[in-house]
């Protein structure tokens, strides 16, 4: 069970209005390398994992994954507020107005294929450190694409975090190999 504290797990105040922006940000909420597929992924992994700890790190790392979903939400709340509607950013407002739908930059929407769920811890945290990875690139990409600082600081700081989370797999990951090549 959560107990969900209302505040921003990093504050964001952007104040220049960019929907253009706000549609690239859309992808790291809904694209395949997103918070949302990184969380749902991280929590049907959780309870496959052989020890406690790493059910407990999965999920705690699932649940800050949805805190980065909130951030990159109050983002797109930023970019779009009061902002004239562009050619690019028209199809989401056709459908959504200033809702927030989980989509890639391209538009394809968020679809549970985006992650993967095997049994095998090994692989499955194989898998997260890809998936880390992924995302950290694309902060890195979403970074070369401003020079906003409203908009790189909460970038950088979601970037970081990938960083530490995929630290925290590898060292899960050595653990569970260690255990596998251990004697019975």
């Amino acid at each position: 069970m959560w107990k969900y504290e209302n505040f921003l797990e990093y504050p964001v105040n952007i104040k220049n209005p960019n929907p253009d922006f706000a549609k690239l940000i859309l992808t790291q909420i809904g694209g395949y390398s997103g918070e949302i597929g990184a969380a749902m992924r991280y929590f049907f992994q959780a309870n496959t994992m052989p020890t406690e700890d790493g059910k407990l790190l999965l999920k705690e790392i699932a649940t800050e994954e949805l805190a980065h979903v909130e951030i990159l939400y109050e983002m797109v709340r930023m970019l779009t507020a009061d902002a004239k509607i562009t050619n690019d950013f028209a199809p989401n407002y056709a459908e959504h107005k200033y809702g927030i739908y989980p989509v890639d930059a391209t538009g394809n929407p968020f679809t549970a294929t985006y992650f993967a769920s095997t049994g095998d811890v090994i692989a499955d945290l194989t898998e997260d450190l890809a998936a880390e990875e992924k995302a950290r690139a694309c902060y890195e990409h979403l970074m070369d694409l401003t020079n906003d600082k409203d908009i790189l600081a909460p970038l950088s700081f979601l970037r970081q975090r990938e960083i530490i989370h995929y630290a925290r797999f590898a060292e899960l990951l050595k653990k569970y190999q260690g255990i596998e090549k251990s004697p019975s």
